[in-house]
């Protein structure tokens, strides 16, 4: 969730029903080396918590170092990122890229257990490639080192995000007798009706959810009112889609400036207005102008613009 789960994002996804959250990834070379954009990546605050700082590598001594950073941030946790799989982290032995080889990622989890006071989790896929699917074994060896807790995506990394996540292998990790820890499942969580089966089928602890939150916010309470109701809370209007992204992109602003604040929020708008008919011209609109004024305008005329066609 790189350049999305940033502090704007999280504060909306917080207030509209997530448990618990993550930062996103930041690089472990980035950090011990003051490269600016991975150190603002640390920035956290009381209102989201309990919230985990999420670091990626692929070198022991980087890890470590980047973990006594991280606790000196105060998070509630610190999770590796085992799962990433694009090619730029993958070359590097990092994100998916340490599943070709799981002695080496249980010594880095080692290493960073011992070289932090903060409880530390993992998340990571199901293995490099369907032939090396060995997550019931890593998950073993990766509680015995000491984490507290593990979650795990249904693909592979050769897998990328293509066909189906496949929850088995997460459920055998969890009715794996000798794991104690939490166990949590991620992979195509796209409904409150799958969140619902995928927990109940295979004993998870809970489930984390990605993409989905993405320009949807909503998505933690309507799954929520879905577990407590059986029934689904009413889809977001198109005034309230447009005064939540009005939000976001103040939110964006204000912590990255106004700059990138305004260009970084144009991968959202899609996902907000997804399914609103004729909206192509108003898209273009947004994802095009530079001036934060314009742009308020144009999300405040979305509201009066389109209201009439959601009645």
């Amino acid at each position: 969730m790189e350049d999305v789960s940033d502090p704007p994002f999280r504060a909306l996804c917080k207030r509209h029903g997530a448990d618990m959250m993550y930062t996103e990834f930041i690089s472990s070379e980035g950090l011990i080396r003051d490269a600016a954009k991975s150190v603002q990546k640390l920035d956290i605050y009381d209102d989201e918590r309990p919230i985990g700082i999420q670091i990626f590598g692929g070198d022991e001594d980087s890890m470590r170092r980047s973990a006594e950073i991280v606790e000196e941030a105060q998070p509630d946790l610190l999770d590796i990122n085992y799962g990433c799989p694009v090619k730029k982290v993958v070359c590097k032995d990092a994100g998916a890229g340490i599943l070709r080889d799981i002695p080496k990622m249980v010594r880095l989890t080692k290493a960073i257990v011992e070289s932090t006071k903060l409880p530390v989790t993992v998340k990571t896929r199901l293995g490099w490639d369907e032939s090396s699917k060995y997550i019931v074994e890593a998950a073993e060896r990766l509680q015995d080192v000491g984490i507290q807790g593990i979650s795990i995506h249904g693909r592979t990394r050769v897998q990328m995000y293509k066909g189906e996540a496949d929850w088995t292998l997460i459920g055998e990790v969890k009715n794996n007798p000798r794991i104690q820890i939490p166990v949590f499942g991620n992979g195509d969580i796209d409904s409150p009706e799958k969140a619902v089966e995928m927990k109940n089928r295979y004993g998870v602890d809970g489930v984390m959810i990605g993409r989905a939150a993405i320009g949807n916010p909503w998505f933690f309470a309507q799954v929520k009112h879905y577990i407590k109701t059986g029934e689904h809370r009413p889809a977001p209007t198109i005034e309230q889609r447009a005064a939540v992204a009005k939000e976001h992109l103040q939110r964006s602003i204000v912590w990255k400036g106004e700059r990138l604040g305004v260009l970084e929020m144009r991968r959202h708008y899609s996902n907000y207005f997804k399914g609103v008919p004729h909206f192509k011209e108003t898209r273009t609109q947004l994802v095009t102008e530079l001036e934060p004024e314009a742009l308020f305008a144009i999300l405040d005329g979305i509201t009066s613009d389109y209201v009439e066609m959601t009645v």
